[in-house]
């Protein structure tokens, strides 16, 4: 077994690392954490931390959430955070500054940009990009090979964070295979873009995005389908 590790690196009991791992400066593996083989964490990142709960948060009040666990192949950027009962994918990449919250699945040959959150409860498949400061909203589903611009924004609250009716009615985004959102879109909550749906830059997704279909604007509306040529199943 090969290690490669910087200065001030903590490693915790019960971490299992594989063949051919490279650590960074100031890197912290909690407890119980099991990382793959050929493994790039670079400096300043944190995986498996257990999550904090404010007051006010609705989320359980867990004790104790099991172990992250990082796939072989994976690059974990600079100063990147990766909480405990996070799964990363074989060969994921997950750039600077990024948030991977906790049961959070990410499928492999996933690429997670500079400054992306995913927040809790989230699955995201394989071969999707996740580009520089998009947010993933909690209790969200994407597909395979999903593409999400710079900025986008993703909801799950219609009321705003006011009223107890809010508690029960929460409800992620739905990306299907080969959904595609443009920069700076804001897609509201429970929204299910379907399979080769493509959603055009600064729009507003305030309905469901048929299959193959292109919406624009604000309400986002369907104004023609996806050229075929562009469609994931003529890759």
């Amino acid at each position: 077994m090969t290690i490669q590790k910087g200065q001030n690196v903590i490693i915790a009991s019960d971490v299992l690392l594989g063949d051919n791992v490279t650590i960074g400066n100031n890197v912290v593996i909690y407890e119980g954490t099991i990382i793959g083989n050929n493994v790039i964490i670079q400096d300043n990142a944190v995986i498996g931390k257990q999550p904090t709960r404010a007051k006010a948060s609705i989320l359980p009040d867990v004790k104790k959430l099991p172990p992250a666990k990082i796939g072989s192949g994976v690059t974990v950027g600079t100063s990147a955070i990766i909480y405990a009962n996070a799964e990363i994918g074989d060969d994921v990449f997950i750039a600077d500054l990024a948030t991977v919250r906790e049961r959070v699945t990410v499928g492999e040959k996933t690429i997670v940009g500079r400054g992306v959150a995913i927040e809790n409860d989230c699955t995201v498949g394989n071969r999707c990009k996740l580009e520089t400061n998009c947010y993933i909203t909690a209790y969200s589903k994407l597909g395979n090979n999903v593409f999400v611009a710079p900025c986008v924004v993703t909801t799950n609250d219609n009321f705003m964070g006011r009223t107890k009716e809010r508690l029960d009615k929460f409800k992620g985004v739905t990306v299907k295979d080969g959904g595609r959102i443009g920069a700076n879109v804001t897609v509201l909550p429970g929204k299910v873009i379907h399979e080769d749906g493509t959603v055009a830059a600064g729009s507003i997704v305030s309905r469901d995005v048929k299959s193959e279909s292109l919406v624009v604007g604000s309400p986002a509306k369907e104004i023609r389908k996806v050229p075929d040529e562009q469609l994931l199943r003529n890759q």
